[in-house]
């Protein structure tokens, strides 16, 4: 089984508006055949508190105007590592040391990544567009 591709929608409007807030390191996983109460993950670090609201308001507007409500939110208070569940996506934003630490991809590294466009992930780096050069 692998994400709804309603999943996939909410993922990458999520990824984006984080994105949008100045958001790293941003990462969409599927985690359907792990988990029954998710398909998706999303994983963004931000600088400070600050920043991590700026990002949960922008990710809960986007989902919003889609259609999609937070069901459960936790973490706001600290605003260190804040879970917004929407059901089918959950978003996880973390202070930059904290997503480092915790590396969520690696616990959930049996869910493929979900390619998510070029606007949220930044341009390539040089060195990784020659690599991908050279592969082809």
């Amino acid at each position: 089984m692998t994400a709804t591709p309603r999943a996939v929608e909410l993922a990458v409007a999520a990824a984006r508006a984080a994105s949008e807030k100045g958001a790293t390191e941003v990462l969409a996983l599927d985690v359907s055949e792990q988990l029954v109460i998710t398909d998706v993950f999303v994983l963004a670090a931000a600088a400070n508190d600050r920043q991590v609201r700026a990002v949960v308001d922008a990710v809960e507007d986007a989902l919003h105007q889609l259609g999609a409500d937070v069901v459960r939110r936790e973490g706001m208070a600290e605003a260190r590592w804040v879970l917004l569940d929407f059901s089918d996506v959950v978003v996880h934003v973390q202070l930059a040391e904290d997503r480092q630490y915790y590396a969520l991809e690696r616990l959930w590294k049996d869910g493929p990544a979900i390619e998510l466009p070029e606007d949220v992930t930044g341009p390539r780096s040089a060195h990784d567009a020659g690599a991908a050069g050279l592969a082809r």
